[in-house]
């Protein structure tokens, strides 16, 4: 008794020796790496990385950019079963250590010994929590006792709640999400708060391995590892045995979602994005600044439903070419099957669904499998416009939802286009729309393409026109010619489109039925030269157009945007004003960093007064939204506008007629072998171009002109977009007079002529006193009349 006496103190003494020696050893590394540990103000003070964010006027987000994808979110308002789910995962004593666990930190030191590999790491949620924000992952001794260290200070720092709501904001769980909140959007597609059960333990079976757990790339492994998870929880007495059986025999579903946004509005978005990091560099992905632009979110949706509307219209006009892919046997066994290959098609510009042939009825109808969406119908009706497609079992076809047939057979539209609509009171960018589907092809036609611009082109030599003394209803010659110029080969017999001539032919009449023979000849008559050194005024590159008279043609290029601009001019009363996106920028604290001068900017309480410039932190001043420039006489661009309005009335722009609106304006352009179609227009309160055809440039089709493909993307744009608005038309300036104008295009004696026609010009257009000189007199424009009415 006495020896086991002696042996126990002997045995006490060692141990506590060793503890003692431990605990001076310990003592003596915390006091080494002290210094270079945070301090405990540093631990307070962790941020989160915050994305940059794109938002409509109103504040609707457009669009989400960060290195690291992550949504904040309260410890308070995540699901009691994801905080277990992590618990059981990762650190099942959590609530009850100190930072450390001792027990976990044995168990990896037993593992270690007896197979010689670190396989466990015995790291608590805290202990992870510092290494994310701190440290590297390098697997050293020395960084494990820094992460020790370290978490004994975060628990000496903030609460437990504190720490365990940090770490699910903060840990990464793969496709560069992270944070819980954000790892459920890009898995699921949903909030926390609607997964279910199995998808939350897919989510805390990812911290330990989130490349080889991942669902979207390994569904399998995903799986293994969500089932322990499932285990723990059960074991822990986080879920029951039902409960754990029903979500150990779900499968695994999920793909890689994108950002969530309000608005479909990427090609602004990514403008916007463009704009900002070359000012702030990649500093800007984490500085969570808010950057409100100019695009309205009514006019916004308006334009993608018209623009796709017409390039699908188009593209069923010329067939259906088959259909897309084909799944094989084992993708067509089950229903569950054939959703996991029809997700990887996904949805095509958002109506287009892949959907699997199932069988062909004796009626001419189709059942398909629509994966996410099920089985649906397609009948006949839905059909017709392909003309009886050839399509057997397997067979993966496009469908959409149809108000008529409930779904209708579509196909990705190899045609493009864009639809830009901008405010002439200011220039600002209200919708842009530059392709079917941005995530398809990121090129942004509505700024980017160059193209030629055909007949719409003209309305800016006819301006010019005006200006040089030419009245809207001024006689021009439409009649055969043939040009020898050496800038455009050794002969030029340009054609009217309607192959037919007209004759005499006044100004506005020539406009709106697009004569090409007529507008050559205005152009010779006011001259190359001139008009080419004057399209800077409408914010042109003189470059891009031709020095000869296949120019009024609109043979040269320009973007979408910068004929959507030019027009702009017209509807402004003469101003120029530069297109602008960007109203403000704010920090995720709010602070101002920029402010456009419009009064649109400004949101409440408005710190700086529209028009005060404002230098952003790069110390240079950009983004400001350009002072307008006079550019024509206030009375040249209302004769304009009225010309304009003559082509929707009576020329090739008719078919607006069916908004039942008497303010719209503008003109139709077709570009040879119908390679372009065009038509732009607007009204008091809107300037808006649309634009369709092939990137390759190839031509769109016998007919395809301006009025068939583009002007019905417009009609429906501002049908949508002036819905229950009153009609605004220009108020005609006070720099016109009206004048009584005889047939022979002299002006009238006086006032009372009854065979006089009454105009509005401008002092330069007013011709002399008729001198019963057949023709347009226009060589006393000088001479002030006598007597105006």
């Amino acid at each position: 008794m006495h020896r086991i006496v002696k042996s126990v103190t002997a045995l006490a003494a060692i141990t506590l020796t060793l503890m003692i020696a431990g605990s001076a050893a310990l003592l003596g590394l915390y006091a080494y790496y002290a210094p270079t540990l945070p301090e405990p103000e540093a631990v307070r003070e962790v941020r989160l990385q915050t994305p940059l964010q794109i938002r409509a006027a109103d504040g609707s987000l457009m669009g989400e950019f960060a290195e690291e994808r992550r949504i904040p979110v309260e410890i308070e308002d995540v699901p009691e079963p994801v905080v277990q789910a992590f618990l059981a995962a990762e650190d099942e004593r959590f609530f009850r250590h100190p930072g450390i666990d001792v027990f976990g930190l044995a168990r990896a030191a037993v593992n270690l010994v007896s197979t010689g590999e670190r396989t466990q790491g015995g790291s608590t949620i805290t202990m992870q929590l510092a290494r994310n924000i701190f440290l590297t992952r390098d697997r050293t001794y020395e960084r494990k006792l820094r992460e020790i260290f370290l978490a004994i200070r975060l628990e000496r720092e903030l609460s437990k709640d504190e720490i365990l709501e940090l770490y699910l904001n903060k840990i990464y769980l793969g496709q560069r999400a992270y944070g819980v909140e954000a790892a459920s959007r890009v898995y699921f597609g949903r909030s926390l708060d609607d997964l279910e059960l199995d998808e939350i333990a897919i989510l805390a079976a990812l911290p330990k391995a989130p490349s080889t757990t991942n669902p979207v790339t390994s569904p399998e492994r995903a799986r293994i590892r969500r089932d322990y998870v499932l285990g723990r929880m059960l074991d822990t007495g986080a879920i029951t045995a039902e409960e754990h059986a029903a979500a150990v025999e779900r499968p695994v579903m999920s793909e890689r979602h994108t950002a969530q946004t309000e608005i479909d509005a990427h090609w602004v978005a990514e403008d916007a994005r463009r704009i900002v990091v070359n000012l702030w560099g990649e500093d800007a992905y984490r500085r969570g600044l808010q950057v409100h632009t100019t695009i309205d979110p009514d006019y916004q949706e308006a334009a993608n439903q018209a623009l796709r509307a017409g390039l699908l219209k188009y593209d069923e006009r010329h067939g259906f070419r088959g259909p897309e892919t084909q799944l094989s046997d084992e993708e067509m066994a089950t229903a569950d099957a054939r959703e996991r290959a029809l997700r990887n098609l996904g949805i095509h510009g958002r109506l287009l669904y892949p959907a699997a042939v199932l069988e062909t009825g004796d009626d001419g109808s189709l059942r398909v499998d629509g994966g996410r969406i099920g089985e649906v119908e397609l009948t006949a009706e839905g059909l017709a416009w392909a003309d009886s497609p050839d399509l057997r079992r397997g067979d993966v076809i496009r469908i959409r939802a149809d108000e008529e047939s409930g779904w209708r057979l579509a196909q990705k539209p190899e045609v493009t286009g864009s639809l830009i609509a901008q405010s002439p009171d200011d220039g600002a960018i209200l919708a842009l729309a530059g392709g079917f589907d941005f995530f398809d092809n990121h090129y942004n036609r509505a700024v980017q393409a160059q193209r030629q611009p055909g007949s719409a082109f003209k309305p800016l030599v006819y301006a010019l026109a005006l200006r040089e003394g030419y009245r809207p209803r001024s006689t021009l010659v439409d009649a055969p010619m043939v040009f020898d110029d050496p800038a455009l080969g050794a002969e030029w017999r340009p054609q009217n489109y309607s192959r037919q001539f007209q004759g005499d032919t006044p100004m506005q009449s020539a406009l709106a039925h697009s004569r090409n023979l007529a507008s050559i000849r205005l152009l010779d008559t006011i001259g190359v030269e001139n008009v080419h050194d004057q399209l800077g005024r409408f914010g042109l590159d003189p470059d891009r157009q031709p020095r000869n008279l296949s120019m009024v043609l609109g043979t040269g290029s320009l973007t979408p945007l910068q004929l959507n601009t030019a027009y702009g001019v017209f509807a402004s009363g003469g101003r120029l004003h530069s297109p602008w996106i960007i109203s403000r920028i704010e920090t995720v604290d709010g602070e101002l960093l920029y402010q456009a001068p419009a009064s649109r900017s400004c949101a409440p309480p408005c710190d700086n007064p529209p028009g005060q410039d404002l230098t952003l932190s790069t110390g240079e001043t950009v983004l400001q939204q350009r002072d307008p420039v006079p550019v024509l006489e206030p009375g040249v661009a209302w004769q304009m506008s009225r010309m304009l309005k003559h082509v929707v009335d009576a020329g090739t722009g008719r078919r607006a007629q069916e908004l039942g609106r008497s303010d719209l304006a503008g003109k139709t352009g077709t570009t040879n072998d119908y390679r372009d179609a065009w038509f732009a227009g607007f009204n008091g309160e809107l300037v808006a171009t649309s634009w369709i055809g092939f990137d390759d440039n190839r031509e769109l089709g016998r007919r395809e002109s301006g009025g068939r493909a583009a002007l019905p993307i417009w009609t429906r744009f501002m049908g949508s977009a002036l819905a229950d608005t009153e009609e605004s038309l220009p108020e005609r300036p006070d720099d016109l007079v009206r004048v009584g104008i005889l047939p022979d295009g002299g002006r009238a004696p006086d006032a009372g002529d009854s065979r006089a026609t009454t105009e509005w010009l401008l002092p330069q257009q007013i011709p002399e006193r008729s001198r019963s000189i057949p023709g347009d007199d226009r060589n006393g424009r000088d001479q002030q009349p006598e007597s105006v009415f």
